[in-house]
């Protein structure tokens, strides 16, 4: 079976510790694709119910010292794959120094962010611009920065840019096409991230995990990319998941 009708027949439980702004969309889509979302985010049930998930999403975005806590015990409590989006890591050192501390506590099955967050924590230094990467580099240099991030924290590295590069090891997997008004919508790093934990919850592989995510998202915002406005393309994406998921065909790593 293909794991988009794996993801329709098990309806995998997604923990979702997700920012304020994405977070409705990252259930939305969730839903569309055949998965269960659930965004606990009270201290007092966090970690069980990350314990008991198929898979654990953890988005740093819209931060708070609490929020921070809930991710590092959901973290070390997760039984399954955990897939890790720090966003706008860049945006402050409080933020960057909380991100390490996460990757010192446990050790994420996917690490989903964009070229800027990369570099900041390749070189501790901070880059971006908020939670957007304005970094410019070549494909070779995107390709060295995600094989760098993999091997620093042990994990499969999803850098996205204008070709999502996956990499683990000696594996590399890269993801084109898709669409550019994906970078006008809120949340759309986001959602993939969430896309991630329901693919890894399915697939054994993380990084044939990873650019199966990455892959279906570029495929939905190609068919999306027709609508009008922000507006319609946002609502289209979540159509186009519905759609392309009831077909169940995955796009496989090369």
């Amino acid at each position: 079976m293909s794991s988009l009708s794996m993801i329709r027949e098990k309806r995998p439980l997604v923990h979702c510790v997700t920012n304020l702004v994405a977070a409705h969309d990252c259930a939305s889509l969730l839903l569309a694709v055949g998965a269960s979302p659930i965004m606990a985010v009270a201290p007092q049930e966090a970690a069980e119910i990350a314990a008991s998930s198929a898979a654990l999403v953890l988005n740093t975005g819209t931060p708070t010292q609490e929020r921070f806590e809930v991710c590092l015990r959901c973290g070390q409590s997760a039984q399954g794959p955990v897939v890790l989006d720090p966003v706008g890591i860049g945006a402050s050192a409080w933020r960057l120094a909380w991100v390490e501390r996460l990757l010192d506590a446990f050790t994420p099955t996917i690490l989903r962010l964009n070229l800027g967050e990369a570099l900041a924590l390749l070189t501790g230094e901070r880059a971006g611009r908020g939670v957007d990467s304005g970094a410019e580099a070549t494909m070779d240099q995107r390709r060295w920065a995600a094989a760098d991030l993999a091997v620093k924290y042990r994990t499969t590295v999803l850098l996205t840019g204008p070709v999502d590069i996956i990499t683990r090891g000696g594996v590399l997997y890269e993801a084109e096409g898709g669409s550019p008004r994906l970078a006008g919508i809120t949340g759309s790093g986001c959602m993939l991230s969430a896309l991630c934990g329901a693919f890894a919850a399915v697939e054994p592989d993380p990084p044939a995990a990873a650019y199966r995510a990455a892959a279906f998202w570029r495929a939905c915002a190609a068919q999306a990319s027709q609508a009008p406005g922000p507006g319609s393309f946002h609502a289209a994406l979540l159509d186009w998941a519905e759609t392309l998921s009831l077909q169940g065909d995955d796009t496989e790593p090369v």
